[in-house]
């Protein structure tokens, strides 16, 4: 027990030690960087997850239509906030907007007075989204798995029981792993449902928690109650999918 202590103990000092990202630094060639950066940047602007989820998704389909060396990452990621904004009816003021992008690339530097630099860079961004909506062909408008996982989830409540259920964040785990997989392109590959039933089960698998009138050689196939059509190599697939997003999370101590 006393190790578990020590190790416990040695991540909380760790967590302690971690510095905000310096996103000059980084490589964006993963695509997770640009995907933090939108998140970042989101919630500074008290935004919507949705509509930092739907940032984060034009972001992924704008970079796999182009070549993203041509591009700005942090342009065209402070621009899918703004398009995103609109797309949910979320609207984000274009000057808060600029001034959270620069204090996020510049940290420490106050708002950006008008002069130059702000009307150059406010040009920038509309451009920016004029261009992402054509190379998109104006489709912006996103299915997401967030709709579905609620809905699973308020059946699972019902068929785990409300006391086991209340014990277990499994709402909240499965939510967190949505959350970051969206940091990830390869979310773009798969149908909202599939992910949705994913990320309930590795929330489900976090707490090891069985369902109920399910037999344990059969404990893959509690989802078929919801898809029809997700596979079992398929399901994994996504899992692995979601797990390899943290081994992606840069080193910022």
């Amino acid at each position: 027990m006393k190790d578990v202590i020590d190790v416990m103990e040695l991540q909380r000092e760790k967590n302690r030690k971690i510095q905000p990202l310096d996103y000059r630094q980084m490589d964006f060639a993963s695509g997770f960087t640009p995907a933090r950066f939108i998140f970042e940047c989101g919630m500074k602007l008290q935004a919507q997850p949705l509509t930092i989820a739907t940032a984060a998704i034009l972001m992924h389909r704008f970079f796999k239509e182009v070549d993203s060396s041509n591009y700005d990452h942090y342009l065209i990621a402070a621009s899918t906030l703004y398009l995103a904004g609109k797309v949910k009816d979320d609207p984000l003021k274009i000057r808060d907007i600029i001034n959270v992008a620069h204090n996020t690339l510049h940290r420490g530097s106050g708002p950006l007075e008008i002069g130059d630099e702000y009307w150059n860079m406010r040009d920038a961004i509309v451009q920016a989204e004029l261009l992402i909506m054509r190379v998109l062909k104006f489709e912006v408008s996103i299915v997401h798995p967030h709709k579905y996982m609620l809905h699973y989830l308020r059946t699972l409540e019902g068929w785990i029981g409300k006391e086991k259920w209340s014990n277990s964040p499994i709402a909240r785990t499965a939510a967190a792993f949505l959350q970051d997989y969206h940091h990830d392109p390869s979310i773009l590959d798969y149908p909202p449902q599939h992910i949705a039933i994913a990320c309930i089960s590795l929330a489900l698998q976090c707490y090891g928690i069985t369902l109920p009138l399910i037999e344990e050689n059969e404990d893959e196939m509690w989802y078929s109650v919801f898809v029809k059509d997700l596979q079992k190599d398929k399901h994994w697939e996504i899992m692995e999918k979601i797990m390899e997003v943290y081994n992606k999370e840069p080193e910022t101590v």
